[in-house]
């Protein structure tokens, strides 16, 4: 009967596209047409509300509605589905579910799955063949309020003594298994509301070609190129026409009641299911984002919270964002960057990850490409170039203890611009790249900030902070704070102002310069002007930086992604070290954004101030920050500081600013001893184990000419990619 039921139901599939919903709305009926002969599945816990959208969802679409508990279980068993449970118990109730399910057959449906399909792996593999599986996330108050309201005590697979709330949360991994994409529902939404996420996400996934990939110095009146896709822009690093990849549509917007949802979950979990929304699943498959962002965030990191939100003084609160590897912020981003580097790569090539660091990304990045697989990291090397006097000595040992795989780190007698600046034009040398290519099948690569996939993931981050201070009770969805970056490079305020497009109530983005105050300037004044300005040294190296890479998508963001506007800046800035922006624009960006520097002096009295008040000890960047947000933030509202790195890898203008004397010189010895100062943050547990293992070892150094650095690149591959075994 379950398959007599199905056929017919298929028969009338074929002929619905003549139906009166399909006429009354077309557009309906284009959207079915778009499905071919696959089905829609709904999938979720019982009380989720499956057969209910279901039925809208058909009706909207002018598709046969399936039902798995009415249309093919009862019919083929020939009683309730809850009489079947009583009479063989849990285990083998799932096992005949199963088997009818194996069994079913049906095409252009919008089928409704039990609750317990799931758990059956054999029969979620067959349904899941014929169309695309899409997971009802609902909030489980909700489902324990509706199935109160049924009358629903126990469910399959609920053992005598467990609750219904323990049962709904072990069964989430089965879910999460199986899912095509997610329809995240907040808390209180109609079946309505839930249907038209469901068309929206069943739209979403199959129009894989709308959600595409601009350079920030693209014009629409140029003639129309290949369509560039998640996959495409991770892989490529950075645009052709020497421009910075965005997403054409910009970042979709999620509602305050998805807020909601996500504030109750922990830090995996919302980097999941916001990167899944960022993320188009043919390019990552939900579940394979998943996994990389369980990789990404797991044992690796000190803190279970990932990147936890303290109060430090009034109403500043910092985000640390240091618990990673190696104890700097980029490890949020780097730590999963590589995974789906390695995911997006074509067959066939060799890749060359070249990277320029002022000191935390080198680490980062050789930390998170030597966690790919043995085969990943076979195809794929990593060069680093430093400043050699630019870093910190720790942030120096750190690099140059890598040692794993195709990775080395080289210094080079120049300031980080410069390192930065020989990329870009390697990239932009279509000669150099062809060789490397024909030569040596590798192609080059990038895991700057310039990478969207790099970027991406620090968008998180910011979200999240906002969202632990709404669980702690400190504001409510909807109230504004503001966010406080030490920046250089403009990565990391970049992330923040997406993270405001998405949603999240930041009032102000406050950027926070040490003495090479180059955004403040721009941001107070609209000039950007790099003419006779030298770099000066500071106890704040990582964002010792002139040339902002990210300011270009910044531009791009506020002036309507006006690409012609941007090319014609930085073309200037280029020929000229200086531009100006337009007026208007000026006031744009201001709205977006408040800037601040602040003097060597003002930021080691930051460290001291904090610390003598709290016991708190900041690193120098932090301290940025924090001297700038107590200028700039009228108190108005919370402001959140991005603690980017921790205080033990700038030991000694730590020392300098606590006033500690006779400071050991040895690395090791000077983290416990800023330890013993500190109340906070502990020591950095896996920092310290680097050092100790690493030790210090020879580097090789460049001078700083670009073609030196060529020969390093050239030389790189030849050892990685063209050993004989």
């Amino acid at each position: 009967m379950g398959l007599l039921r199905a056929s017919q139901l298929a028969v009338r599939a074929a002929g619905c596209r003549s139906s009166p919903v399909s006429k009354i709305k077309s557009w309906l009926s284009t959207r079915a047409a778009h499905l071919g002969d696959t089905n829609i599945l709904l999938m979720g816990p019982p009380g989720a509300g499956k057969t209910t959208v279901g039925k809208i969802v058909a009706s909207r679409l002018g598709l046969p509605v399936v039902d798995i508990d009415d249309d093919v279980l009862e019919a083929a068993w020939k009683m309730p589905v809850a009489a079947k449970l009583a009479a063989v118990g849990g285990e083998r109730f799932l096992e005949e579910e199963g088997q009818a399910l194996c069994n079913f057959s049906a095409s252009r449906c919008v089928v409704s799955l039990t609750g317990s399909n799931p758990l059956h792996a054999e029969a979620m593999q067959h349904v899941r063949d014929s169309g695309l599986v899409v997971y009802l996330d609902v909030d489980g108050e909700d489902i324990l309020r509706r199935l109160e309201r049924m009358k629903v005590n126990r469910i399959v697979g609920q053992e005598a003594g467990v609750s219904m709330r323990d049962v709904l949360l072990h069964r989430k991994q089965f879910y999460e298994k199986w899912l095509d994409v997610r329809v995240l529902c907040g808390s209180g939404e109609t079946v309505e509301e839930v249907a038209d996420k469901v068309l929206k996400a069943v739209d979403r996934y199959r129009n894989h070609d709308e959600e595409t990939y601009v350079s920030t110095r693209g014009t629409s009146t140029e003639p129309s190129t290949e369509k560039k896709h998640f996959s495409d822009v991770v892989v490529e690093g950075l645009a052709a026409d020497g421009g910075l990849y965005v997403p054409k549509k910009g970042f979709p917007r999620i509602d305050a009641r998805e807020w909601m949802r996500l504030a109750a979950m922990s830090y995996p979990e919302r980097a999941s299911v916001l990167l899944e929304k960022c993320i188009h699943p043919q390019d990552v498959s939900a579940l394979d984002l998943r996994a990389m962002v369980t990789s990404a965030y797991g044992s690796n990191f000190s803190s279970e919270a990932v990147a936890p939100v303290r109060h430090l003084v009034r109403n500043q609160y910092v985000q640390e964002l240091f618990h990673g590897p190696t104890a700097s912020f980029k490890d949020l981003a780097l730590q999963l960057m590589p995974q789906l580097f390695a995911h997006c790569l074509p067959p066939m090539c060799n890749f060359l990850i070249l990277v320029a660091t002022s000191g935390d990304t080198g680490s980062a990045v050789l930390s998170g490409f030597s966690r790919l697989s043995a085969a990943d990291r076979r195809r794929t090397g990593v060069l680093v170039f430093f400043p050699e006097d630019g870093v910190s000595e720790i942030q120096k040992l750190q690099m140059t203890s890598y040692r794993e795989g195709n990775a080395k780190a080289v210094s080079v007698r120049a300031d980080f611009d410069f390192c930065q600046r020989s990329i870009k034009r390697m990239f932009g040398e279509a000669g150099l790249t062809g060789h490397l290519a024909v030569e040596y099948a590798t192609v080059l690569s990038t895991a700057n900030s310039i990478n969207w996939a790099r970027l991406l993931p620090q968008v998180v981050y910011h979200s999240s902070a906002y969202l632990d201070l709404c669980r702690d009770g400190v504001i409510s969805f909807g109230d504004p704070i503001d966010v406080c970056i030490p920046t250089g490079n403009f990565g990391n305020a970049m992330s923040a102002v997406y993270a405001k497009e998405m949603g999240i109530p930041i009032r102000k983005v406050i950027c926070a310069s040490n003495r090479n105050r180059v955004i403040a300037d721009f941001i107070a004044s609209g000039e950007y002007d790099l003419r006779g300005r030298p770099l000066m040294p500071s106890h704040s190296p990582a964002i010792d930086i002139l040339k902002s890479s990210n300011l270009e998508r910044f531009i791009h963001h506020v002036s309507g992604s006006d690409g012609c506007l941007v090319r014609d800046l930085f073309a200037r800035l280029d020929a000229q070290l200086h531009f100006r922006v337009p007026e208007p624009l000026l006031g744009r960006l201001q709205r977006e954004a408040l800037a601040g520097w602040c003097s060597e002096d003002d930021c080691l009295a930051a460290v001291r101030s904090v610390h003598a008040q709290t016991g708190y000890v900041m690193d120098t960047h932090t301290a940025v920050a924090q001297a700038v947000a107590d200028r700039l933030q009228d108190g108005s509202c919370p402001v959140v500081l991005c603690a980017t790195a921790h205080y033990g890898k700038f030991a000694p203008s730590v020392f300098r600013a606590l006033g500690v004397q006779n400071a050991p010189d040895d690395p090791v010895r000077q983290l416990e001893r800023l330890g013993a100062c500190a109340s906070g943050p502990e020591i950095h547990g896996a920092m310290v184990k680097c050092l100790k293992e690493g030790g210090r070892r020879k580097h090789a150094v460049c001078r700083p000419d670009y073609a030196v650095l060529v020969e390093q690149v050239e030389s790189m591959i030849e050892d990685s990619f063209l050993q004989v075994t």
